[in-house]
């Protein structure tokens, strides 16, 4: 934080603190973007300019006030699309070769031929086609994966995904894997529903990286445990964190990780490098990067 300190009166808080921090202040750099604490402190926010998000996702702040003020959104965005790319790779893997099996097998001193899936030619459906989806996108083709997306708009001869559409009912049935990166909108919430899982393959699986509330999480527990699908990957959920003895902790077939698919060693520095650089465009008067559409929720691509 020195080249913003360097150059502004900077108050650290926490989300109790935030709304008497607040008052006064021409940026606000949401650090804890899992915080809640910003439409709470919204009334002190007197002279408010900015807000940066240290995330991708910025549901966490798109709420009427803001949304209706001339304050400017930005994200940071590129910075866990690598990491997230590379963590579905594994979650993929891990199924395909079905490793946690492997790993039981040895723990019982079992030496059992198996056979395994192959990634090459096996169909990946990418929801959502920002930054990290498309580095998802990229890394899957490396392997031989043949990969769509989905989006707002169709369109085709795309140097990621081939070709994007848009209706998710209609691009499930072709999928092996089906991966959730898309922002969390009120028109994704719950895209994943009942109905969505019954239009899956049953030897499909699902990974999710996006956000806990594209699923309706009781549903995919029934979907999972009915056959519908043969699995999921989730690094998000909802509730979050996963309340002790919810039934997704004990699925055989479900791998759970703690909302951490993008932090890899030197990520909270990172996103601090991140904001410091769009601080002095701010403070110099140029544009800012990766400035939020908070109609849409997200920066478009």
């Amino acid at each position: 934080m020195r080249p913003v300190s360097e150059r502004a009166t900077v108050r650290y808080t926490d989300s109790d603190g935030l709304a008497g921090a607040l008052h006064g202040a021409d940026v606000l750099f949401v650090y804890d973007f899992t915080s809640t604490a910003v439409p709470g402190a919204w009334p002190s926010a007197d002279r408010l300019r900015w807000v940066h998000v240290g995330a991708t996702g910025v549901d966490s702040v798109m709420f009427d006030g803001l949304i209706g003020s001339d304050v400017v959104v930005t994200n940071t965005r590129g910075i866990f699309d690598v990491p997230i790319a590379e963590y579905v790779l594994a979650q993929i893997l891990n199924f395909a070769k079905d490793l946690p099996e492997s790993w039981r097998l040895q723990q019982r001193h079992d030496w059992r031929h198996r056979e395994s899936e192959r990634l090459s030619g096996a169909t990946v459906l990418v929801v959502g086609t920002g930054s990290i989806g498309r580095a998802i996108a990229r890394m899957l083709r490396c392997v031989g994966m043949d990969v769509r997306g989905l989006g707002r708009r169709a369109y085709s001869d795309d140097p990621d995904f081939g070709s994007v559409g848009t209706d998710l009912h209609a691009e499930l049935p072709a999928a092996d894997y089906v991966v959730a990166v898309a922002p969390l909108t009120p028109q994704t919430r719950h895209m994943f529903d009942a109905r969505a899982f019954a239009a899956m393959k049953p030897h499909a699986r699902f990974i999710n990286v996006g956000r806990g509330e594209l699923v309706v999480t009781d549903d995919l527990v029934a979907a999972l445990r009915n056959g519908s699908i043969a699995g999921a990957a989730l690094d998000v959920v909802d509730p979050e964190p996963l309340p002790v003895g919810h039934a997704l902790w004990d699925l055989p077939n479900v791998q759970l990780t703690p909302h951490n698919s993008g932090d890899v060693l030197g990520w909270r520095r990172d996103i601090v490098t991140a904001f410091a650089e769009n601080f002095r465009k701010w403070i110099d008067g140029r544009p800012l990067e990766n400035v939020v559409d908070k109609r849409l929720g997200y920066v478009p691509s």
